[in-house]
């Protein structure tokens, strides 16, 4: 694309590329998949919840530390610096294909699901540090999503949807950086592929938010709670 590749970084960019399937992309899924249990209504999103906070805290710091915020940390900055090097050409241009406008897209949402992040982060990890688990717990999500008009629905699904297309087209940029799909018909394969992921992946982090909305019935009891990081990044 229009991002040279200089000796000096070939090696960053494929653990750029790397960190963004695994372990970043298999956490953001797996995220997706725990929070889908809301539409099981409160106890059974809570006992999720309850899960984490009943493990050792040590266990616990050490796998966000080494399994999350490290990779996820350098992926982010790393992707801001290639987004400031990056020339686009995509639009206004000769060269305005699809790839080159899915390139395009593909640094628009990074630098969206970095500002998102940010915010996510924010109110869910600190928030439940300074003030407490309940922050994170379903009733809270429910009063959160549905207040304001629906506005911060609205931000998640943008957020969701932007962290979805980032996942699953970085797939297909994966596999051509790493040498997994070399002739164009591969190519084009795992391209189809990616956008079916990302339809899927995308309705399953909608369906969770929802989830918040329609379950009913009183919070199920939650044991052992305490406060933690990671906790706050299971919400």
């Amino acid at each position: 694309m229009s991002l040279a590749i200089s000796k000096e970084n070939f090696f960053w960019h494929k653990v750029h590329s790397l960190t963004g399937i695994v372990p970043v992309g298999f956490y953001m899924v797996q995220h997706l998949t725990l929070n889908s249990f809301s539409l099981a209504g409160p106890e059974k999103f809570n006992a999720v919840i309850g899960f984490f906070a009943g493990m050792p805290k040590h266990v616990l710091l050490g796998m966000e530390v080494v399994l999350i915020w490290l990779p996820l940390l350098f992926h982010g900055v790393y992707g801001l610096f290639i987004t400031g090097r990056a020339q686009n050409n995509a639009f206004g241009t000769t060269y305005g294909w699809t790839e080159n406008k899915l390139y395009t897209l593909q640094r628009v949402t990074g630098i969206v699901v970095f500002l998102f992040l940010i915010y996510h982060v924010l109110t869910t990890t600190v928030n439940a540090k300074l003030n407490g688990e309940q922050v994170i717990l379903y009733s809270a999500w429910r009063d959160k999503l549905s207040g304001t008009g629906y506005l911060l629905l609205f931000v998640y699904m943008i957020g969701v949807a932007a962290c979805s297309f980032h996942l699953c087209h970085g797939t297909w940029n994966f596999c051509i950086r790493w040498g997994l799909t070399i002739g164009d018909a591969s190519q084009r394969a795992v391209h189809r592929f990616s956008m079916v992921l990302f339809v899927l992946v995308t309705l399953l982090g909608w369906l969770a938010l929802f989830g918040f909305l329609t379950g009913g019935g009183a919070e199920g009891p939650v044991q052992a709670l305490r406060s933690g990081p990671f906790l706050a990044s299971t919400a």
